[in-house]
């Protein structure tokens, strides 16, 4: 039933401008929308809705990714925006 619908992507924040200034001025995501509420990006065709909730819940798992073509050079230049990458210990990755 939803094969042709597209999927929105809903990422939870407690301070909303902070995100929204993240997501838009550092992963350069284009606003669409915002309210009190939400705000709402495009994520190169998928919307991305950052919510304002109380607490967040920290599911110590992956919850929202991009496919890359040059991950290296995407990761050096987000590390040079000053993203900060966590290492696992367990998961095969290179320098």
């Amino acid at each position: 039933m939803l094969a042709t619908s597209d999927v929105v992507a809903f990422a939870p924040t407690k301070d909303l401008a902070r995100a929204r200034s993240f997501y838009e001025h550092v992963l350069g995501l284009p606003v669409e929308d915002e309210n009190a509420f939400a705000c709402v990006l495009n994520a190169h065709g998928t919307m991305l809705r950052l919510t304002a909730v109380a607490e967040v819940a920290h599911p110590g798992y992956t919850v929202l990714g991009w496919r890359v073509t040059d991950i290296s050079g995407t990761v050096t230049g987000l590390e040079a925006l000053g993203v900060v990458f966590l290492r696992y210990d367990g998961i095969a990755q290179d320098a």
